[in-house]
Order: C-alpha cells, then structure tokens, then sequence
C-alpha cells in the first residue's frame, strides 16, 4: 500500500500543478511527512495545572507528553475569548487587523485576499485534515478547509499512508461547566480539596469560590483523563512514533476575571508539544525541555506549515517557532506578545496589552467601562454573582473591589513579583522608561496594523466588512489620528486639552467620538472646558454614535442623568449592533449612576432584536430594565 500511494501522491501533485491549484503539493509529494494532532481544551489558563503551579491539577497524560517534548511557559493567545482566539490561530493573523475581533459575531468577515485557513493548504499537499468539532470562527472558510469537520471526525477515514492533521477539541472545562447551581454545591463534593487550594488575591474567601476554585481543579483532571485515552488509541494505531503533538489551551479562564479580559489569566495558556524520536531534527530544542520563549496564536498556522514543509504565506502576521533549520537562539529571543480585547458578547471595552518580558502593558481605551460590568453569560456563575453583590455591600478589601472600579487609562505589571496583575507600576518613578518603551510597541502595533477597533463595529460591518485588510489600509492614516486622539488622555490635561478641543469640533464624526471617550477618561477634569460643547453635542450631533458619547460623560461626570436624551437616541437606533453599543454605555450608567433611573419600553427596538433570550440587545434590556436592589 506504501508504493501504491507514493504512485497516487505524484499523480494528484501532477493534476494539481496542471490545475494550477496545489502549488506546495509538488515540493512536498515526494516528502515523507509527519502527522500533526492539536489537543485543545476550552477555557484553562496555565495557571490551574500542576506543570507549571504547586496547586494545580495533576493531568498526567500531558505530564508524559511534557516528558517527551517542550514545555511552553509563555504560550499566549492573542485573544482571551473562544471565536476570536480561534479566528486568530485559523488564518495566522492578528484578528483586529482581519476585523475578527468580535465576540459573539454579528456578521463573519472573508478571509485576507490571497490567504487561505491553512489546513486548507495542508490538504492541498496531501494531508487529511480533520477537526473534532469546533470551529466557531469569526471568518468565512476560503474554500476547502477540512475533509471532516464534526463530532464524528476522526484521521481513521483517511488513505493508507497518508499523513494527516487532526483537531481534537475537549469542552469539558468550558465556562459553562461552572453554571452550576447552590444545590449543586450542597450534593456534589469536589476531589480537589478546597480548603487547602489557595484563591487568587482579588477572589473573596467564600465558600461559593472555593468550592468553585476546586471543582474546576477537578474539571482538568477529568479532561487529562479523556486526552489519555485519545493518546492510548494514537498507539495502539501505531502512530506515536510519526506524529507531533500539541497540547493547548484555547485560551484563558473561566473563573471570573480571565475569560474575556487580557490579564494573564485570560491569555497565558499551556502548551506543549510532544516530540516523536523521529522527528526531532525539526526542534531547536531537545525531548523533556522547557523553554521560556514567548509564542502566541499568530505563529500556530506557521509553524504547522513550517513543520509540514511548506511556506509560510507572506499574508500571515505570525512566525514559526518549530521546524526544520530553526534554532534555539532563535526561538529564545522570543520575547514579546500582544494581545487584544473588544466585544465580549454584549459587552463592550477596547483594551490592547503588550508583554515584553517580565513586565506586562495594559492599555485600557474606555478605562470607565469597569470589568464587572453585566455580561449575561458571565454573570451565569454563583462567583461572579456572589463578588458584585459582595462588593455592593461593601465587604470586600481594595484589591478585591478593582473589578468593580473604573480602570487607569494604562497598566504595567511585573509579572514576576506579581503575576495576578493586581498591582500597576504605571505612576511609579522608578518604571517610568519600561512604562514608555511598552507603551511605543503597542502604539506601534495597533498603528502598524490599522487596528480596525477603533471605528464603532456598527459602522465597520457598514462600510469595511467587504475586504477589512484593504480598507484598514485605505483608512490607515485615518485610524492612525484616532488612536491619536485616544492617547491624549496619557498626558496632564492642561497639556491635551487644545487638541481635545480641536477633535472635538472636527468635521470626522470618530474624530469627535474618540474626543468624548478622552474626555470621559479624564473626567471631571474636561468639565471645565468643554461641558458646555459636551452638551450641545449630546443634544445636536448628526452621529447618534457621537451624541451616545456625549450623554456618556454626562452621565459619567455630572449629577443628573439625562433620562430624556437616552431614550431619545436609543430609538433612533439604525441596527442591532448599533443598538447594542448604546445600550452598553446606558448599561454603564446605571452601574455606576445612582440616580439612573430609566427604563427602555421594548416598543423602541425593532421586533426583530429581541424575538430570542439570547439575543445582546435583548439581553441588554432586561438588566437595564430590572430594579435596582
């Protein structure tokens, strides 16, 4: 059968290159070429496995897998939430830069011109790819991506010999897991012990979260338990010897302040890849190592190409990090990471992060869009519930309530001395040269790659969701002025508030958007000089999305809440999308407004955004809607 199959594989390269259609196939036809297997669990910072923590779970099919190949220390997803993450690791690219930033999706954007997801060009040079089950991506497929994608795919249906790529995905500690209720707790104990499991700092001491904090423990365990058992049938279908493993998490999480936030805890995930014998030329680094070299999601699809042998395409934003004549000095200068956070269902922030190192970059756009604000899926879990109604009872200590309050407009943390980023190093005297050197890079970044975040995502689905990467280029120096305008809130006032002034009349309408989102992070600073204009803009601009701003900071930074105005724009609303982002600052304002007292009729929305329980708008309504306790 092996000679039978070298014959067809220079049959089909043959076709292929008549066709046009396979230009890697002809290189690699000929090749022997191993079998690639991603393990993935859903939902798992590396902080809960005892790889790499004294108190985390023993799972010891990765252990083994680890005593065999390269243990990743600084493994990140560029995304801390599930269908950015995997938009990320499909095409290779940064997900802002795509326009794959949001989650949930209102609408899927095309690939980047001339890219295909690249099991695609795996399966153009031969492999049999595979994918058991999720995809969930925010991208439409290119074409041809899998031979089988499903809950009954398996790299069994494939040609004698032929070399394949299989995904195999374990939900098993997905946030949903901790959806349980308190009769839940009462009947069912955890293995893990709680009392002897430590909490994060910023977790209170509770029952609810110890409880919550072990059984997720023991979710680890019963995933580990399950990828021992795919392992097992890998060698008994005398397999292990021929193909590369990767073990990761697909993002960070799911205990509260980790899914859908880019702390450590949201993006740091373990990796690690196993190491057949007979492959190991294609590794700077030898069986049973452990490596400190930073890689993140961008750089997953180039290095299976890489190791597969093919090129990497020039459209990819990430590098491979394994594969032939890669070395370890190379890999080891790998130091650096980027990370991005936009919508998280109905909830909306804009915050980028860079890590460099021991020392960690947060820029937050919105820092008055608190973390804990109401996200319906989030707030699902007993913990979450449990830490706001703690916090709005005033029993929780300063660190403990940082979730619940406004955020500084950037972070830096030392992750070494404090790696639950509970600490910002960014007044300090001392950090000042690290602060500004991070705070270059990620201007850098988001200008480099015309962050696409920064146009409202109503009117990006409007005007750039036909081609995202051509039009962040036509529109770059446009972009470039927003983040401009933006960072006008890192410096004193009295230094910023000229050219606040000037945005704020410009003729743009994001212009004058990101004025008000600069005057609201100032606060009460900005009333002095523009409360006035503030006003008129939240009465007469010709962009609902300007004048929703505008009624913001009123709400934000003056004493009463313009019931009127809110009402009136939020039937003005052209789309769900739009809608949404306007709840989410009416949402923010009853959080942290005391005397919001408005109430949304659902005969202001069209029908249409609220027919499901699931829905954003309709979502958003119903808490904005609820008495306040």
């Amino acid at each position: 059968m092996k000679i039978g199959f070298e014959y067809l594989t220079k049959i089909i390269a043959l076709t292929c290159i008549v066709l046009g259609s396979c230009k890697n196939y002809e290189k690699v036809a000929n090749k022997e070429r191993p079998n690639i297997v991603w393990l993935v669990t859903e939902d798992n910072s590396k902080h809960f496995l005892e790889l790499y923590d004294k108190d985390g779970a023993a799972m010891p099919a990765i252990e083994n897998l680890a005593q065999n190949g390269i243990l990743f220390n600084n493994a990140f997803s560029n995304a801390p939430v599930c269908s950015v993450a995997r938009s990320t690791l499909i095409s290779g690219c940064y997900a802002p830069r795509i326009g794959a930033q949001f989650h949930r999706k209102m609408k899927q954007v095309p690939m980047p011109d001339g890219l295909k997801m690249f099991p695609q060009y795996l399966r153009e040079a031969g492999y049999y790819t595979t994918n058991k089950a999720k995809e969930d991506y925010n991208i439409l497929k290119s074409g041809k991506v899998w031979d089988e994608s499903s809950g009954k795919a398996s790299y069994k249906n494939r040609k004698p010999g032929q070399p394949f790529f299989h995904v195999q995905n374990y939900a098993g500690t997905h946030e949903g897991q901790l959806h349980f209720s308190l009769e839940t707790m009462k009947r069912k104990e955890t293995t893990t012990l709680q009392h002897k499991t430590p909490l994060f700092p910023y977790f209170p001491n509770t029952p609810i979260f110890r409880y919550t904090n072990a059984f997720y423990r023991d979710l680890h365990t019963k995933i580990d338990s399950q990828i021992g058992k795919f392992i097992e049938q890998l060698e008994a279908d005398d397999l292990m010897d021929n193909t590369i493993i990767f073990y990761y998490g697909d993002h960070g999480g799911v205990l509260p302040r980790s899914k859908g936030y880019v702390y450590e805890s949201g993006l740091n995930v373990p990796m690690v890849v196993y190491i057949p014998e007979k492959w190991k030329h294609l590794f700077p680094l030898e069986r049973g190592s452990k490596t400190d070299a930073f890689v993140q999601f961008i750089d997953f699809a180039p290095t299976v190409l890489k190791l597969a042998g093919l090129k990497v395409p020039k459209q990819m934003d990430g590098k491979p990090f394994l594969g032939e004549n890669l070395t370890k000095k190379e890999l080891n200068k790998s130091n650096t990471t980027f990370g991005y956070a936009d919508r998280m269902d109905e909830k909306y922030d804009l915050v980028r992060s860079v890590r460099k190192g021991k020392y960690k970059y947060i820029r937050n756009y919105q820092p008055f869009n608190i973390d804990g604000l109401f996200n319906f899926y989030r707030y699902k879990m007993l913990a979450y519930k449990e830490w706001k109604e703690l916090n709005d009872a005033n029993k929780l200590n300063e660190i403990q309530q940082q979730f619940f309050h406004k955020k500084m407009p950037e972070a830096l943390y030392d992750i070494e001395n404090d790696p639950h980023e509970v600490y910002n190093l960014a007044k300090n005297t001392e950090h000042q040269m690290v602060l500004k050197d991070l705070r270059k890079t990620l201007q850098k970044q988001v200008k480099d790659m015309s962050d696409l975040g920064f146009y409202p995502e109503s009117f990006f689905i409007e005007n750039g969701l036909t081609n995202p990467v051509a039009y962040g280029k036509l529109h770059k120096e446009d972009i470039s002025n927003l983040i401009d305008i933006a960072d006008l809130s890192l410096m004193p006032f009295d230094q910023s508030k000229e050219k606040i002034q000037y945005a704020l009349h410009s003729k743009k309408p994001w212009e004058r958007y990101w004025a008000l989102i600069t005057c609201s992070s100032f606060g009460k600073d900005a009333s002095t000089n523009f409360l006035k204009k503030i006003k008129e803009m939240a009465k007469n601009d010709k962009e609902l999305l300007v004048r929703t701003r505008a009624v913001e900071y009123l709400g934000l930074h003056t004493p009463e809440v313009p019931n009127k105005l809110i009402i009136d724009i939020v039937k003005r609303a052209k789309s769900e999308t739009e809608a949404n982002l306007i709840l989410n600052s009416v949402a923010l304002l009853k959080t942290v407004n005391p005397n919001f007292n408005v109430k949304l009729p659902k005969s202001l929305f069209d029908p249409s955004w609220l027919d499901k329980e699931g829905d954003l708008v309709n979502r958003r309504v119903v808490f904005i809607n609820e008495d306040k306790k």
